[in-house]
């Protein structure tokens, strides 16, 4: 007698398709068979402003340099040209 699924009994058939879900979930896929949906991008402006913050900490020179550099036409890099020009004083 042949095998395989179109061969099958009815009441067999729903027994391959209950173990090939629980393969699928087992490794991590989801039910569907589409991969985990990915978190919500992070905010630029907050990447931006926790690398202010970490200049304003460092206070050099060259901290407020490198943020003006990345970050030029940001609002906050006229915090930092004016936090250089305090420090030149």
């Amino acid at each position: 007698m042949l095998a395989g699924p179109d061969r099958l009994p009815i009441g067999e058939q729903s027994l391959m398709v209950s173990k090939a879900n629980a393969n699928e979930s087992s490794k991590g896929n989801t039910a569907a068979g589409r991969a985990p949906s990915m978190p919500m991008a992070r905010d630029p402006s907050a990447a931006v402003a926790e690398e202010f913050e970490a200049a304003r900490r460092a206070g050099t020179r060259e901290a407020f340099e490198l943020f003006i550099a990345r970050h030029g036409d940001d609002p906050l890099a006229e915090q930092a040209r004016a936090e250089l020009k305090r420090l030149s004083r």
